[in-house]
């Protein structure tokens, strides 16, 4: 998916020197930074959770892992 963004001008260089570093595309190495900072946002938030709110968490994230075409009877359920 093709964003335009602006960036400031004084990034721009530093993006270029780290890219041609690491003999890598300036693009790349905007993504590799973005992810980070999301995956670094995200650990701040589950660590401010309370106990609870993370076991909500996991709740939410196993039932986002159910296969919703398979179906159990009722009588099936409750006899395990």
């Amino acid at each position: 998916m093709r964003k335009i963004i602006d960036i400031d001008d004084k990034i721009i260089p530093k993006l270029k020197l780290l890219a041609a570093l690491e003999d890598s595309s300036v693009k790349k190495v905007m993504e590799n930074a973005i992810a980070w900072y999301v995956e670094h946002k995200q650990n701040q938030q589950v660590q401010a959770m309370s106990v609870e709110q993370k076991e909500d968490l996991g709740l939410l994230l196993l039932m986002q892992q159910v296969d919703m075409s398979s179906m159990v009877d009722e009588d099936e359920l409750f006899k395990q």
